[in-house]
């Protein structure tokens, strides 16, 4: 049996689902009009009054706004109601410049709340599961938004936040936790810590809800296979919401977008063109209930492409292809666009665990990049094959996914700091704005 957290909306017809976006886009674009004098000043320089937005149709008429604007803002610049109707701030997770901060009411946490529940049921969850989130609490939206859905489902809740690997595993064997919650990164780390103790057989985990950084179907399978879980992939971002935005159902096969609360659009991140559905471009979000915080036509600068291909689990919600990278987080190294998950591809390819970094750096006036990745213990102890082979067969993998060659250093296991977070892959020494 299908099971759904709010099956009236989640099936919702596409026609009914378009209706009460336009509905709600009309009173959203007023909202913000009437009540944030940074959406008030954008829109009079762009020519749109509230009164020219009659729907979803004119989404396009609307300027869009960046995190730079959201930065300019800074703290309270975007607030769309009075700062004693907020209730708590959530914070990107950045260390660069000015921080975004995001505010939220009751309403738009129970929002939230909603939207994560609605991903941990379409992952499996019920009422009778142990949900273990390792997501990081605190200002990052991780953990408190899957500990919030989490408590709407009726899971008992273990709210672990991150680190401390050898706690996690405590609780995980003794309390019995079914479903996990973290970053790809760290469930490949827990992962590698289960089966070097032998818990194995010990864990009761059916599934994992993974999102916060970019990871490959690669690394979905590698995880699923080390821990024997069927792995989803979330999405969001602090300044929408955090996470929950989207999330896959059981087929895996792109994440629901929840179109009761955000509009998702695909642009030419060059010329701001709204591009037809299935072709490959930026993702913006427009938030259409969000009162403390509300976005219109907020550019993610995450690439992918939606579909409407109906889905077997039968949730109406338009799709979102899992993101093939951020137009900010593309690399160009001797001319060549690369992307961090490609390189993840080829290394988990050829049987490595995801535990890498990219080391980019600029000797004269000529791009140098290393990739820096750890021997499995497997590997480490066959001797049939040498380190200078196995560094030569990586280098031949990536030069025909990149199309240039880059150099390849195989280390011992364990050598790679390992994250409790967000993997930083990508260490870049090149001063490019100097």
């Amino acid at each position: 049996m299908k099971r759904y957290y709010q099956p009236e909306i989640e099936t919702m017809p596409v026609e009914q689902i378009q209706a009460l976006q336009s509905e709600r886009l009309v009173k959203q674009v007023k909202f913000v009009y009437d009540n944030v004098e940074f959406y008030r000043n954008r829109m009079d320089e762009a020519g749109v009054k509230p009164e020219d937005i009659h729907g979803i149709e004119d989404l396009h008429k609307l300027p869009f706004i960046t995190k730079d604007d959201l930065r300019d803002q800074y703290p309270y610049g975007l607030l769309g109601v009075p700062l004693k109707d907020c209730v708590r701030i959530q914070s990107t997770s950045g260390t660069t410049g000015r921080r975004v901060v995001a505010f939220y009411t009751q309403e738009d946490i129970d929002i939230w709340d909603e939207c994560c529940a609605r991903a941990i049921v379409a992952a499996g969850g019920t009422n009778e599961d142990v949900c273990h989130v390792c997501y990081g609490y605190g200002l990052f939206t991780g953990g408190p938004g899957l500990n919030g859905g989490s408590h709407k489902v009726g899971c008992l809740t273990l709210p672990m936040s991150s680190g401390n690997t050898e706690r996690q595993l405590q609780f995980m064997t003794d309390l019995g936790s079914t479903i996990i919650c973290c970053t790809p990164s760290y469930a490949a780390n827990l992962a590698e810590a289960i089966n070097e103790r032998g818990l194995r057989d010990k864990i009761k985990l059916k599934a994992g809800i993974f999102g916060a950084e970019p990871w490959t179907e690669e690394m979905r399978h590698n995880i699923e296979d080390l821990l024997g879980i069927k792995a989803y992939d979330i999405y969001g971002l602090t300044e929408i919401s955090g996470p929950g935005v989207s999330f896959e159902c059981e087929e895996q096969a792109g994440m629901h977008i929840q179109e009761d609360h955000f509009i998702p659009e695909i642009i030419n991140p060059d010329t701001g063109e709204v591009l037809p559905e299935g072709e490959i471009g930026e993702l913006v979000f427009t938030c259409i209930t969000k009162k403390a915080f509300p976005l219109i036509r907020y550019r993610t600068r995450d690439l992918c492409y939606l579909t409407r291909k109906p889905c077997s689990c039968g949730r109406t919600h338009i799709r979102m292809h899992k993101p093939m990278g951020r137009s900010d987080d593309m690399m160009v190294i001797k001319g060549v666009n690369v992307w961090p998950s490609q390189i993840e591809s080829v290394l988990l390819n050829q049987g490595y665990q995801a535990n890498y970094q990219i080391v980019v750096d600029r000797v004269g006036n000529n791009d140098t990049c290393e990739v820096q990745v750890e021997l499995t213990p497997e590997m480490a102890e066959d001797t049939s094959v040498t380190v200078a082979q196995r560094e030569s067969k990586v280098v031949k993998g990536l030069k025909s996914m990149l199309g240039i060659k880059v150099d390849v250093k195989v280390v011992e296991p364990k050598t790679i700091t390992r994250s409790e977070g967000k993997a930083v892959r990508v260490i870049d020494k090149r001063d490019l704005y100097k």
